[in-house]
């Protein structure tokens, strides 16, 4: 049970940072609490709900949302996420999850090259 506590808890801070707190929730389930990588990422999508709104509440209160911005990118995006979920779902989990796994590779290797 504390394994939950501390998994939820790094996650919301990722989160609230607005930095995306699946990519510390979604490893942590599928490593420490042995979940299978789809169920760890249908997790992820339901605790993205609340979280999410109180990240927006709190950036929109300090005027750090563009909201001309928000329209389009939310349109795509859900074009996106239902052709993503339906590509997830379709995968083996041990596919879906090597692909989440480079995907992060590659985005820390990308951030470490940063100046």
């Amino acid at each position: 049970m504390i394994w939950v506590v501390v998994i939820g808890f790094v996650s919301g801070i990722i989160s609230g940072m607005g930095i995306g707190g699946g990519t510390i929730l979604i490893p942590a389930l599928v490593l420490l609490l042995d979940i299978g990588q789809q169920q760890a990422q249908g997790i992820n999508l339901l605790y993205f709900l609340p979280t999410a709104a109180v990240a927006l509440w709190t950036h929109n209160k300090n005027q750090n949302v563009v909201w001309d911005h928000v329209k389009p990118i939310a349109v795509w995006g859900i074009v996106g996420a239902i052709i993503g979920s339906l590509v997830a779902i379709s995968l083996d989990g041990e596919v879906l999850r090597k692909i989440f796994g480079g995907f992060l590779l590659l985005m820390g290797l990308r951030e470490i090259r940063q100046k």
